[in-house]
């Protein structure tokens, strides 16, 4: 009891001792540190690429019934993937905080929104093996509440949204242009991306190969996020595109009213002809346009109205595309200007591609597409 209650107070101190440099470090500090995952991949989330050493205190992982794991740098990138492997998962684990070892998540105290700094998310989720040592974290570092892991998990997944928007403000102010140069300045521009299956699998051959000169693992991950997000899904992504729709400033949404402008990457459009007369529909997501394609009469005066042409913006090439021939992913983490999106695609390959990143559940092609699966995404 004496032993335990000294460990008590040397932790925290230790936390005093953080909390006045305003610093909680993420990385592992001690050789208790467990990855989980196999071969060369293992050191880098299976979702972001993220190296799981530099952030191993918010590590989450999988065992799945083959005898595999999969781990993760933070319970955002968990949620994203579990859907994936929902009917093979054995046990899910979480890192403990303290100790550094990997725990069953059902047996975790999480700390949320403390002064140490969220995983691939705004407000920050630290998970320990026991209330004592959660309550004294958060009393050191002003943590807001403590969850379970069923509830902290609900709550990674309704700030997906904000949290996604974050990421990708990041991603094109600073890690893009950062990437493209040093990929440019260091590394062969013959590179096959295509043949990679994950980012991981990019960042080992990229770390272990010759493809590149030395990159430190920061600039490593860079490189691999501009090639896998830009190159690989299509140059344009991030930027205006010559073949995307032009969208008169004045238009708003046909069915939630916002200005379409706004939304370049989500644009979709109808053009019809209604009582003898031609003109446009826009819309800021294809999850308002089929609102409005499967019952056009809720929307206006359109009972006898005419579709010529349906179009909508891949989302990776940021190109025009007929929206009958395009597939869709639905339920994915990438949330449009409306929420939860139906994600359009020209090539099945891509599809298939942004449900693996983005934990999409769903693939459809657009004549599958329902009054129930729309509705579904208001949920």
């Amino acid at each position: 009891m004496l032993k335990r209650i000294l460990l008590i107070i040397i932790f925290f101190i230790s936390l005093l001792i953080l909390a006045q440099e305003n610093k909680f470090t993420k990385h592992a500090e001690t050789k208790n540190a467990t990855i989980l995952q196999l071969g060369d991949t293992k050191n880098w989330c299976s979702v972001c690429g993220m190296n799981l050493k530099m952030f191993y205190k918010t590590n989450h992982a999988l065992k799945l019934d083959d005898g595999t794991a999969t781990q993760y740098c933070s319970i955002r990138c968990l949620c994203v993937d579990k859907p994936n492997h929902k009917n093979h998962i054995v046990e899910t684990l979480v890192v403990d905080a303290k100790s550094e070892k990997l725990i069953n998540v059902e047996d975790a105290f999480y700390v949320i929104g403390s002064k140490a700094p969220g995983t691939m998310s705004k407000t920050s989720k630290i998970a320990f093996a026991t209330k004592e040592d959660a309550e004294a974290f958060s009393k050191i570092f002003n943590g807001q509440k403590i969850l379970d892991f069923k509830t902290t998990a609900l709550l990674a997944r309704e700030q997906m949204q904000k949290d996604n928007a974050m990421l990708m403000k990041k991603k094109e102010m600073k890690i893009y242009p950062k990437g493209k140069k040093l990929y440019e300045k260091l590394c062969n521009q013959n590179i096959n991306l295509p043949k990679y299956n994950s980012i991981s699998d990019l960042k080992s051959q990229l770390k272990n190969s010759n493809m590149c000169k030395p990159l430190n693992e920061k600039e490593l991950q860079m490189v691999a996020i501009y090639l896998w997000d830009v190159k690989l899904k299509g140059d344009s992504l991030g930027s205006e595109n010559l073949n995307s729709i032009v969208i008169p400033k004045d238009k708003k949404c046909s069915v939630c009213g916002m200005f379409v402008y706004k939304y370049p990457r989500w644009v979709a459009v109808l053009k019809i002809t209604n009582n003898n007369k031609t003109e446009k529909l826009y819309f800021d997501g294809v999850k308002d346009l089929m609102k409005f394609y499967l019952n056009p009469t809720a929307w206006g005066k359109y009972a006898n109205i005419q579709i010529s042409k349906i179009l909508v913006t891949d989302y990776y090439k940021q190109t025009t595309i007929n929206g009958k021939d395009a597939l869709y992913v639905i339920n994915s983490d990438v949330f449009g200007p409306m929420g939860n999106e139906l994600i359009p695609f020209a090539s099945n390959g891509d599809a298939k591609s942004f449900a693996r990143d983005h934990g999409g559940k769903v693939v459809k092609s657009f004549d599958e597409i329902t009054n129930k699966i729309v509705e579904s995404l208001n949920e």
